[in-house]
């Protein structure tokens, strides 16, 4: 057998960067010594191109393919076609604790109330904030309300400073405030079964657009790009801008640019419709799946409860910064500030809408376009419509 010793060999494809090597040492050892019948044999992916090299490995059917997958969490729906991954249903709700999963990291890795996707670990933004600013603003306390956060912005928006730096197209930022509302971006039709349609019309969705707009309006980000062009980090580090919208680990970044803000930066999760509750956020992060052409099928379930499971998930989140997969293992991350930030917004974390053509819409993202209509003048409803109608389109094939 491979590995020698009579030991089976599971081969696992974990992403470049999502777990450290210190880690993955320390996870190897400890699996192997406790499923002596096993070898890890875990191979480092980069994210670049692994959409087709995956396909192409669920498609393999030699024999010598990967056994555990680590995949993006809204990216599970493009593998489940075909019946190419194993169904973790019966695992998942007798053994892993499904019911306390992070449902942005659940629910795109289900199909018709099937389990394939397996949550591994999360990430969301949160409000990395000026703490010198809000102190001579007056505002002793970060915001928990909607009207309290454009309030507050309003005030810091003075002086020469940007109250918030928003792009003009940060759609990731708008989705959490339509699923806010109670809106979405699309909705698949399941009451009257005509398929996938773009909801960026309906009334929930344009609240959350106009709220989008009124808190863009107290800095100047520009409204034709996104929060990469120009990085939000470096318009931050700049120094006269009191808040973004970003993952907590991008204040580092803003630090190692201008020094000087160190220790002057603090987080606290988006806010809400109502005080007590973070808002709505779009989660990303990771799953695990396992392939049905997998050589071992119990070697590569032993694996994903192992990663999943509450010990080793934590020791990943401490090691990583990043938010474990269920809502009570929060408070293992609760010393560090922007991850604590972090993952109360998480428990109310969304994903994009589970269809593998939403890959399709963000390609030439509809949404963007409209947001940039929207900031410069043009009517929100007749532009919603249109985004709405171009996403029904991709979402069925029909363009």
């Amino acid at each position: 057998m491979p590995g020698g010793e009579g030991r089976r060999t599971v081969t696992v494809w974990l992403m470049k960067d999502s777990a450290s090597p210190d880690f993955l040492h320390r996870f190897t050892e400890a699996f192997e010594r406790d499923n002596s019948h096993l070898r890890l044999d875990i191979r480092i992916q980069q994210w670049s191109g692994i959409g087709q090299k995956v396909q192409r490995a669920l498609d393999d059917d030699s024999g010598t393919g990967p056994d555990v997958i680590e995949v993006g969490n809204t990216q599970v729906p493009q593998y489940v076609e075909d019946d190419r991954l194993l169904d973790l249903t019966l695992e998942s709700a007798l053994h892993w604790g499904s019911r306390d999963w992070l449902p942005g990291l659940a629910e795109p890795g289900q199909l018709m109330s099937h389990q394939y996707g397996i949550p591994w670990y999360a990430a969301n933004r949160v409000v990395i904030y000026r703490k010198d600013l809000f102190a001579k603003a007056g505002i002793t306390s970060p915001p928990r309300t909607h009207d309290e956060w454009l309030t507050a912005t309003e005030r810091l928006n003075s002086g020469g400073n940007q109250g918030i730096y928003l792009a003009g197209q940060d759609w990731y930022t708008l989705a959490g405030f339509i699923w806010e509302e109670g809106g979405g971006l699309a909705d698949d039709g399941d009451s009257d079964g005509a398929g996938w349609r773009g909801s960026l019309d309906t009334p929930a969705a344009l609240r959350g657009m106009d709220f989008y707009r009124r808190l863009q309006a107290l800095g100047d980000g520009p409204t034709g790009a996104d929060e990469e062009h120009p990085p939000q980090a470096g318009v931050f580090a700049k120094g006269r801008v009191a808040q973004i919208i970003a993952l907590p680990g991008l204040a580092r970044t803003v630090v190692q640019q201008n020094p000087g803000l160190q220790g002057k930066l603090g987080f606290f999760p988006v806010p809400g419709k109502v005080a007590g509750r973070p808002g709505a956020v779009f989660i990303g992060g990771s799953d695990l799946v396992v392939p049905n052409n997998t050589r071992d099928q119990d070697g590569a379930v032993a694996v994903v409860a192992a990663l999943t499971g509450a010990r080793w998930d934590t020791e990943l989140a401490r090691a990583m910064n990043y938010v474990p997969n269920k809502r009570s293992l929060a408070r293992h991350v609760a010393g560090e500030d922007g991850v604590a930030a972090m993952a109360a917004g998480a428990a109310r974390g969304r994903a994009t809408p589970a269809t593998p053509q939403w890959g399709a819409v963000e390609e030439d993202n509809p949404i963007k376009q409209y947001m940039t209509r929207v900031l410069t003048g043009a009517d929100p409803a007749t532009e919603a419509r249109k985004a709405s109608r171009r996403i029904t389109a991709v979402l069925n094939r029909l363009d």
